[in-house]
């Protein structure tokens, strides 16, 4: 069973840097893909940022020059260094992986989502 667990969030002042981890676990074959979105209320969700496992980076427009996403493929986990913090940052931020894992006696490749962590960005 394929889990991912967010860590990292929390309440920073405007300017500041969170950086936020989402490790993988379970009977995981390879994690092809692996991103962050967001959702803040009242808005869809968006996509943040997103690593292949080349360690192409795609990032939303809105956080380009500010936040750096990178993979640690040993740990199976992935990482969102924001800097520079805006409070329209703030929102619910949720890892995303791409995953090839052992399930009902296949290997199956699903998309996961880890249950999403706080960053609240203060003015």
């Amino acid at each position: 069973q394929v889990q991912l667990v967010e860590s990292g969030g929390g309440l920073v002042q405007a300017g500041g840097s969170l950086r936020l981890s989402c490790a993988a676990s379970g009977s995981i074959l390879r994690i092809n893909s692996m991103g962050w979105y967001r959702r803040a209320p009242g808005k869809q969700r968006e996509l943040v940022a997103a690593i292949t496992s080349g360690g192409s980076t795609n990032y939303a427009d809105s956080v380009k020059g500010r936040f750096t996403i990178s993979r640690d493929n040993a740990k199976n986990t992935v990482y969102l260094q924001m800097n520079s913090l805006k409070p329209e940052d703030t929102a619910v931020y949720y890892c995303n992986a791409d995953i090839t894992a052992f399930r009902g006696g296949w290997y199956v490749t699903d998309d996961y989502w880890g249950q999403g962590t706080q960053v609240t960005v203060s003015s």
